[in-house]
């Protein structure tokens, strides 16, 4: 597994990483009004682990959750602007977690600290038709390894 920026991170046993945040410079994204510190990234599996900071008015686009998500609200709310759980609200201090397949745009009205854990990256639908990551990296080229590999371990159980 990888921590993005290891000179944050100490291994104590070589199985235990600690992970100093606070070290950690704050990465823009593509989608404005949001930053990211990201704590932990399995590119085998998809899983991340990471630190997102929202504007005032910042949106996530439309996307789909490709396997369970975890957000952790700890400062300002997450609501969702599309979607059939349009406007639910995640406030400071409570927790949301979305089904594999589940689909909304979310909004942070008054900015928002999150602490969000993706089992697979969201799939981003973009205007022109395309399907890309978070980065704008086509979905298919960048994880399709990992939907792969989640038939192989659905068909071994």
């Amino acid at each position: 597994m990888d921590v993005v920026n290891r000179e944050n991170m100490q291994a104590a046993d070589g199985h235990s990483h600690l992970v100093r945040p606070q070290s950690m410079e704050w990465q823009p994204t593509r989608f404005p009004g949001c930053e990211a510190k990201t704590l932990l990234f399995d590119r085998s599996t998809g899983l991340m682990t990471a630190l997102m900071r929202f504007a005032p008015g910042a949106v996530l686009p439309d996307h789909e959750h490709v396997n369970i998500e975890q957000t952790y609200v700890l400062e300002g709310s997450l609501v969702d602007r599309d979607g059939p759980a349009r406007g639910i609200e995640c406030k400071a201090g409570e927790f949301i977690w979305r089904e594999a397949g589940s689909r909304h745009a979310a909004w942070c009205p008054n900015g928002a600290l999150i602490l969000a854990i993706f089992q697979v990256p969201n799939k981003f639908f973009e205007a022109d038709g395309r399907v890309v990551d978070a980065s704008g990296q086509d979905w298919d080229e960048a994880w399709g390894h990992t939907e792969a590999q989640r038939s192989r371990n659905a068909q071994s159980r």
